[in-house]
This record gives C-alpha cells, structure tokens and sequence, in this order.
C-alpha cells in the first residue's frame, strides 16, 4: 500500500540538516512510501546535494516561503503565517495529498494549525497528545501529555477510546488494557473528574483495566494509560529528568578513579544495551490524536535517527487506518459529535 507522507522539513530546531537525511533513510527502506518535502526549496535542495541525492518519482519538494519559528505563538503563527512549511504540509494532508504529516515544529503552532486546518473528529471536543513511552514488557502509550490542561470526563473517555484504537492499530493488539492514572486503584480515590471518568470508563467497550498508580506506567501493567494534559505533561517531564539524573550519576560514578574506570570498561557491553533500550529516540513522535487527519510531532531537538523514528510512526499509522478506527469506536461507544460551530482561529489558540 503506497503512502505519502509530508514532511515540514524546515521544523525544529535542525531543520533540513535532519529531516531531510532522515526521509531518505526512511525512503531507502521503504518502496511503498512516498515523502513531499516542504519548506524553503534552495535550502531542502542544497541538502540533497549534500546527500548526493535529488528528487525522484517517490520524492519531491514542495516549495513554502516561511518558517514557522520555534518561540512563535500559536497565535502569530496561525494569523501571519500562511504560507509557512507547517502550514503547507498539514494543507497536503487535508487535500489528500498526503496521508500524514510529520514536523519537529513548534508545538503550540502545530496544534493549534493542524486543529484549525483539520477539525476535529466527529464526537472528540479536543485533540490530544499520545506517545508510547518505555516499559518493562516494552513499552506503554500514554495520553494527554500536555494539550489539555483541564478536561471533563467525557473527554477524559473519548482520549481512551482514541488511544486505545492507536494501540491496536500500530502494535496490533486486538483489544488493548486501559489504566485511568490516579492516586490509588480503588474506585473511591481521586478527584470527581476523575471518578466520574472511571464510571464512564466502566460501561464502556474498551478493556478497562482500572485505575493505576504512576509507578504502573513503567511496569507495563496496561497497555494505554489515560489522563488529563496537566498530570500526562508533568509525568513525562518528570521521567526525562529522572532518566538525565540517573545517567549523570553513573557517569560520574564510573569515572571517580582508576578501579572504577576500569570496571566501566568491563561493564561496557551491558552500558550499551541499557542505553540502547532506554535510547530516548527511539521513543520520538507524538501522535496528535482526534483530527481528520495524521499529524505526527517530532521533538524540536531531535537528530535524525529520532526524526526518522518520528516518519515511521506516521507511517504506520497512515498505513494501518487508525482515524478510521477511531471513528467506528466512537459509534460503538455512542459519543456523539456536538451541534456543529464554526471553529475561529481565535477560539483554536484560546484553547492552547
């Protein structure tokens, strides 16, 4: 099945010196995949160039005259910037000339264009941010990290449905475990959102596990774990500087005198594989979930092994239909669309 993804090859804070190295990697290993790279065209080109590479059947440039930057305000960038590389990719999704769209972008920007370019589902008030992250039995998707602050209840399920069908599609499980995070498992703990969502939870389709504590998340104890953007963002914050921590003090524990240097170069061989299983771009691209489309987020600093990573991710997803997916989720579970209002670019960066 052939798949066209667009690349905003100027996001992040690399720009073409990485995406565009990492879409011809993906490219090489995929003949079924098709990549628009979009964004200023003499810089995109000037780096093909440097990869002895150039445009073919399967590759092409498409060109945009600005660049969204990575401090902008969601609300400049939407205004003011209509012709920017983010902009322009996250239009081929909409009119069908890709299946996907990839950016390293500005985070804030991108949410508030691909929600304002793309609408949302029918039945999803908010999109939101899922990502899978590393755990014991390998690893464990969580959603929201960061788009949604506060959320209802209802929102609160319609994140489960949408993530669970995500797992299902791109790690193939026919029905996914569900974790509400909160503050202990019995059903009375937690605040009334979050009670109220556990009910809602309950008399559901969706494999409801239960609620689970943070530690569950690294344990693997389900396979999708549900909270509101506040919780899912200091989460996921919190673990990237435990890990920082945790690698600073080995370092720093093997290198305090000549016995320990030495035990670390014995140690080496199992160093490497711990780095490599824990290898954060392996983990890279956030999935913005509840849009009529695909729009996959890099992280701003990524390199290009992690970008790369970010390709594959909406790649699968393109190639294994999870918008659909959700969609016949969200009937079976009869969350029904709200009365339909035009949505301003106002009221998409209030929400921000």
């Amino acid at each position: 099945m052939d798949i066209t993804l667009s690349i905003d090859a100027m996001g992040g804070d690399h720009g073409p010196h990485v995406t565009v190295p990492a879409a011809l990697k993906a490219l090489a290993e995929d003949d079924q995949l098709n990549i628009v790279l979009v964004g200023l065209e003499d810089a995109i080109q000037a780096e093909l160039k440097a990869h002895k590479s150039s445009i073919s059947p399967r590759l092409r440039v498409h060109h945009a005259t600005e660049v969204v930057l990575m401090d902008e305000s969601p609300q400049s960038a939407l205004k003011n910037k209509k012709d920017s590389s983010m902009r322009v990719a996250i239009n081929l999704v909409k009119s069908g000339e890709a299946n996907a769209c990839v950016s390293a972008g500005n985070t804030g920007a991108l949410m508030a264009t691909a929600r304002f370019v793309l609408k949302t589902l029918a039945g999803i008030d908010r999109p939101a941010i899922a990502s899978a992250l590393p755990s014991e039995d390998g690893s464990t998707y969580m959603l929201d990290l960061g788009a949604n602050a506060d959320c209802t209840p209802e929102q609160l399920l319609q994140f489960a449905v949408m993530g669970a069908m995500l797992v299902s599609c791109v790690e193939h499980k026919a029905n996914p475990t569900v974790g509400l995070l909160n503050i202990g498992s019995e059903d009375i703990k937690g605040n009334e959102v979050v009670k109220a969502a556990g009910e809602l939870l309950r008399d559901s389709h969706l494999n409801f596990y239960g609620n689970i504590e943070g530690d569950d998340i690294f344990k693997g104890t389900v396979d999708l774990v549900v909270c509101d953007g506040f919780v899912g963002n200091v989460s996921l914050k919190t673990t990237e500087g435990l890990a920082h921590m945790m690698g600073k003090f080995l370092t720093q524990e093997f290198k305090k005198n000549w016995l320990t240097k030495l035990m670390a170069l014995g140690a080496m061989p199992v160093l490497k594989a711990f780095k490599k299983r824990l290898d954060p771009r392996l983990y890279n691209g956030a999935s913005f979930l509840g849009l009529r489309g695909i729009v996959v987020k890099s992280h701003g600093g990524a390199d290009a092994v992690a970008f790369h990573h970010a390709i594959l991710v909406a790649l699968e997803e393109a190639r294994s239909g999870v918008l659909r997916r959700i969609t016949e989720q969200l009937e079976i579970e009869h969350i029904k669309p709200e009365p339909h209002q035009a949505i301003s670019a106002e009221a998409v960066t209030e929400t921000l």
